[in-house]
């Protein structure tokens, strides 16, 4: 069968603009020094995924939680992530895609309007597009933008931002956010996907840091990132737990997660008050990160989280850079347009507890070398 030339045509384009997208093997070895990869890349800031859980668990979970997949240990550990959270209620998805396709695509509705920030993340905007809900972006972290947005919406109001920003790793201004949401009478989303396990007391994010929970609607914590492990809650209170299990698709129609992946979660959500130390050490190595970039004459968008960009333009020149850095044993990733700006494409670096500071002093060495 014949492959349709519009498809042919938009992957020829990628290939012509440098964007072209494939899946790397990153082997437990690197091949030229055999040594291990120096981790710059994943989101495991922790590194929890390392730690090895046992049990002897069922392997399937047979159904959607409506019909055959729900399990009493399941809503005991809804609620047991609620406390942790300082939320009344959660619901537990299969990812935090799931999560936002389903909050986004259900909860507002014809008449409503959703503002959300331009940075938010492509979860969130295709969650967005499924609804029938106006919808409006504003520009990144700009609250005077925000503000005209709000002037203007029509009926129930949503407004949706991240703690974290996945690509510039910068910080929502959720004081003064949600103070405007409260003017407005506007509903605050927020999205903890890279600030859950990282702040707040014991790692319970950004939101309870700032004592903010009573003023947000929606918080969505997932596991993938600083948890080391999959799935997804959403915190919330019960209404809107009911509204999710009646209205979310994607939240309906699929297959619950298995219970081994449950326990995993409740194992690392018990481990987290216990790593305080370890919280403490990473940041103190993306303070040295930033040091050191500063003294490389680096440019990086400001960020104080473990996420830091170099801003390198150009896919093709981002691109070289990438190569030369993975061939000297340091797995990275570029971060092309269209995925950001052109003009604003990054080596995007991730830091974790179990990452070293003569690894940084390393990676910046062979950095400048190969900018030279």
């Amino acid at each position: 069968m014949n492959f349709p030339k519009k498809l042919a045509d938009k992957l020829e384009k990628r290939i012509a603009d440098n964007a072209f997208r494939n899946l790397i093997n990153f082997s437990s070895k690197h091949k030229k020094t055999n040594k291990n990869w120096v981790d710059f890349f994943s989101n495991d800031y922790l590194g929890l995924s390392r730690v090895e859980f046992k049990g002897k668990y069922a392997n399937g979970s047979t159904g959607s939680r409506l019909i055959s997949g729900n399990l009493q240990y399941t809503t005991q550990l809804e609620q047991l992530l609620a406390n942790f959270f300082n939320t009344k209620s959660g619901l537990i998805f299969n990812s935090g895609y799931d999560a936002n396709l389903g909050i986004f695509s259900s909860i507002p509705q014809r008449g409503d309007t959703v503002i959300y920030d331009e940075l938010c993340h492509a979860s969130i905007r295709d969650g967005i597009r499924l609804s029938f809900a106006k919808n409006f972006s504003f520009k990144h972290n700009n609250t005077q933008h925000l503000q005209k947005r709000l002037e203007q919406a029509k009926g129930n109001i949503y407004v949706v931002i991240e703690s974290i920003y996945s690509m510039d790793g910068d910080e929502a201004l959720l004081g003064d956010i949600s103070t405007l949401c409260e003017r407005f009478g506007a509903f605050l989303v927020v999205d903890e996907a890279h600030s859950g396990g990282l702040y707040g007391k014991n790692g319970s994010g950004l939101v309870s840091k700032y004592g903010l929970d009573d003023k947000v609607f929606i918080k969505l914590i997932t596991f993938g990132k600083a948890f080391g492990s999959h799935g997804a809650v959403v915190l919330c209170d019960e209404k809107v737990r009911d509204f999710l299990i009646n209205f979310a698709k994607s939240f309906i129609y699929t297959t619950a997660l298995p219970l081994h992946s449950l326990k995993r979660i409740e194992q690392v959500i018990d481990l987290c008050p216990l790593m305080n130390n370890v919280r403490h050490n990473l940041f103190d190595l993306v303070a040295y990160f930033k040091q050191e970039a500063i003294l490389k004459n680096v440019e990086l968008i400001e960020s104080n989280s473990p996420i830091q960009s170099i801003l390198i333009s150009g896919n093709a020149r981002v691109k070289k850079i990438e190569s030369d850095l993975q061939n000297a044993g340091f797995a990275v990733k570029a971060i092309l347009s269209p995925t950001v700006p052109k003009g604003k494409e990054r080596i995007r670096i991730c830091l974790h507890a179990h990452n070293m500071k003569n690894q940084v002093s390393d990676f910046f060495k062979v950095l400048n070398l190969k900018n030279e």
